[in-house]
Order: C-alpha cells, then structure tokens, then sequence
C-alpha cells in the first residue's frame, strides 16, 4: 500500500488539477458570461445538504481512524461503513442534480456553464468515487481480519486522500454555488 509521503504527492498533483479546472471555471463565467438562467437552476440548498455529509465524513474517517490506533476494531468497521454511507449519499445528491440539470437542457455541450460545471463537478465525482472503492475494499479488508494490528499506516494513508476530495469540494461549492448567488458570473 502507498505510504503517507506518496499520497501527500499524489494530492499535491491532484490539487494542481483542481486548481486549473477552478480557475478555468472561473475564467469562463467572468469573460464568457454564464447565462443566469442556467446558474439559476442549482440548487443550492440540496446541494448544500449533501455537501454537509460529504464533509461529515471527514469526521467519520477521522473517528475511524481514531478507534483503529486504539484497537477498537468494531468501532472502526461503524465508522468507515458511516463514512462509505455519507460519500455514497453524497454522490447520489449529485446524480440527482445532474438528472436535474439535464431535465432542464443543461448539458454537458450545451453551453459554456454546462461545459465547465460537469467538467468540474464531475472529476470531483470521480475523485469521491475512486475514494469510496478504496474505503470499500478498506472495510472489506477489515472484515477479513487484515486490519487486527493498529500499525498499519493505511487508514491514514487514504484520510489524506479523503480529506483532501472533501476540501476540494468545499471550494467548488463555493465558487459554483455561492457566488453566482452575488451575481459576479451573470451578463
């Protein structure tokens, strides 16, 4: 399993991804101009509650790991089944939100906001999801007893990559669903 010096590495370079589809997000609404109707149609308090599980988790995580260090392998099965439950949730909020979006002729190559809102929102996704099968085949490891030591830097290891998936989102709610609501990324 990678260790924490790698991981730290491999966020390093995710973040710089991040940053340019940020940017470029950013960039597209200030120069190209979004169309308000097509910001208008998030929805900012659904997200906002699926955005509070997605974060939650880091806490669920953090627990787990918690309980882990302490030798409390029952209580580390709860809270990294809790913390695969809460990204789930989180991603089927997003799906949701795309069906939406969609429904509404909000595509992918529809229109600029399209283009850069799936494009962001979308590696985000990809980044929960690989997230939420390293935790999987993690919890399933840990029913098969690989876990009965506390000295294994594994959960650690991935958390960093957790947190960081969480952070991320953190700021792209706020640039994609805040701030169009100060009426910065309208003509």
């Amino acid at each position: 399993m990678m260790n924490r010096t790698m991981m730290k590495l491999v966020v390093g370079t995710e973040a710089m991804f991040f940053l340019s589809l940020i940017i470029g997000f950013v960039y597209m609404a200030y120069n190209a101009g979004f169309e308000p109707h097509q910001v208008e149609q998030l929805n900012i308090e659904k997200t906002g509650i699926f955005s509070v599980m997605l974060v939650a988790s880091s806490f669920t995580l953090m627990l787990a790991e918690n309980k882990y260090k302490h030798g409390k392998i029952n209580s580390l099965k709860i809270w990294l089944g809790i913390t695969i439950l809460l990204g789930a949730i989180f991603l089927v909020g997003q799906g949701n939100e795309y069906a939406n979006l969609i429904h509404k002729n909000i595509t992918l190559s529809g229109s600029i906001f399209g283009t850069s809102f799936y494009a962001l929102t979308g590696f985000h996704g990809l980044h929960v999801f690989i997230g939420l099968v390293i935790l999987s085949i993690m919890l399933l490891l840990v029913f098969l007893g690989d876990f009965n030591r506390p000295n294994s830097s594994a959960i650690s290891t991935v958390a960093i990559y957790w947190h960081f998936v969480d952070i991320v989102w953190v700021i792209v709610f706020g640039v994609v669903y805040v701030l169009p609501f100060f009426n910065h990324f309208k003509r």
